[in-house]
């Protein structure tokens, strides 16, 4: 069977979880077809892998018209394909092109949904309305549609209710626990200015609305005064959430000691020895169809705190392998009240902080829960086997 991964990101240009997913998932998925991975950014050498960028005519453009024209060229390139695989709206529209244009099934995952990321627009200005469009056209018409967590299928449903229940398939994230397992290693902590001796919570992710950091940063001021704070936050969506989140960081500095700010993407090396030494995880995410980064941290046998929203509840198990914080929420994902958010994530931090072993033991049933649950080897084989049921109905 020849299929066609049609992503946004493919190592070494990987920012979030979408890009993690492909990844590891394009490597499985090698051992039972034959895989090519069509993405965007810089020529790869690696076999298999063709990189595309945005045509030069539409640099200058709206980013999203770039997507487009880049997902054309994507979609010309899957005439020989058995089956078309898209990852988020930047590539579901090759996927849907080329279902059209070679009556080749098309299977789309989603990461996310754009009718539930409002603050896009913030972003992408008109190129909101451009992306949403992409995604809406691409998924109506799927043969067949991943959702990463039940959350997610739900709100497929529900932004999408034109789509039949029995085309939306769960089949969850995973994780690789060989790579992403405790690193005893200091080396990395001491380089980076964080006191190995003194427990910290950690944020790992990008500066976007989604990811809550706002919302951390507000916590932060009421964490014990003995924590550090390490915040792993890069590629901001837009100069005003760069500069929210640095003058807030300055503000959080004046206060406290210790805050320590990472804001180059680290090695994947580097983030798994910060992880395994923190007390805690912290994912204060207002939207998170499921997180991966909940598992890295848990196959780094970290406890983690996290919001209770969309898949995030599949993944950590409350008072199990971390905290839930309950928050409620407004359409576009913002809390109802801010400062109870606040207020809540930072008791659940301090729980842990003031109790090693409790934390501890979280780290270890997480670690556990991760090797058990959410194998990739596993996950490659459901979709493979959703791959073979599109394609016989083809």
């Amino acid at each position: 069977m020849r299929v066609e991964l049609l992503s946004r990101e493919y190592p070494p240009e990987v920012y979030g979880g979408a890009g993690v997913h492909v990844e590891y998932l394009a490597r499985e998925l090698r051992r039972l077809a034959d895989v090519h991975v069509r993405c965007f950014g810089a020529p790869r050498d690696e076999p298999g892998v063709t990189a595309y960028r945005e045509p030069p005519a539409l640099q200058a453009a709206n980013a999203a018209l770039g997507t487009l024209g880049a997902d054309l060229e994507i979609a010309a390139a899957c005439a020989d394909a058995d089956v078309v695989h898209s990852h988020t709206w930047y590539a579901n529209l090759a996927g849907h092109i080329a279902k059209l244009l070679y009556g080749v099934p098309h299977v789309a995952t989603t990461h996310s949904l754009e009718p539930l990321r409002p603050w896009k627009a913030e972003q992408l200005g008109g190129g909101y309305a451009l992306s949403s469009w992409a995604e809406r056209t691409a998924l109506l018409a799927a043969d067949a549609i991943i959702a990463v967590s039940e959350g997610m299928r739900r709100d497929v449903l529900a932004c999408y209710p034109e789509i039949p229940e029995d085309r939306v398939t769960v089949i969850h994230n995973g994780i690789d626990t060989d790579e992403y397992a405790p690193d005893p290693g200091t080396e990395v902590l001491a380089a980076r200015g964080i006191d190995p001796a003194r427990p910290y919570a950690v944020f790992v992710g990008r500066i976007t609305r989604q990811k809550g950091l706002v919302h951390l940063l507000h916590a932060a001021r009421s964490f014990d005064p003995a924590a550090q704070l390490v915040l792993c936050a890069g590629a901001p969506d837009t100069p005003e959430i760069a500069a929210e989140v640095t003058a807030l960081v300055d503000e959080l500095r004046a206060v406290r000691d210790r805050v320590v700010w990472i804001q180059e993407m680290l090695p994947r090396r580097e983030v798994i020895q910060i992880l395994t030494h923190a007390r805690v995880f912290v994912c204060p995410s207002v939207y998170e169809p499921m997180g991966i980064v909940n598992l890295e941290a848990m196959a780094c046998r970290t406890a983690v705190v996290a919001t209770a929203t969309g898949g995030i509840p599949e993944v950590v198990e409350d008072g199990v392998t971390g905290l839930l914080v309950p928050t409620e929420q407004l359409p576009d994902g913002t809390p109802v009240d801010p400062g109870k958010f606040a207020a809540d994530l930072a008791e659940a931090v301090n729980t842990l902080i003031a109790a090693p072993a409790i934390a501890t033991a979280m780290g270890d049933r997480g670690r556990q829960r991760a090797v058990e649950h959410f194998s990739w080897a596993r996950i490659a084989e459901r979709v493979h086997a959703l791959y073979a049921t599109v394609a016989a109905g083809r």
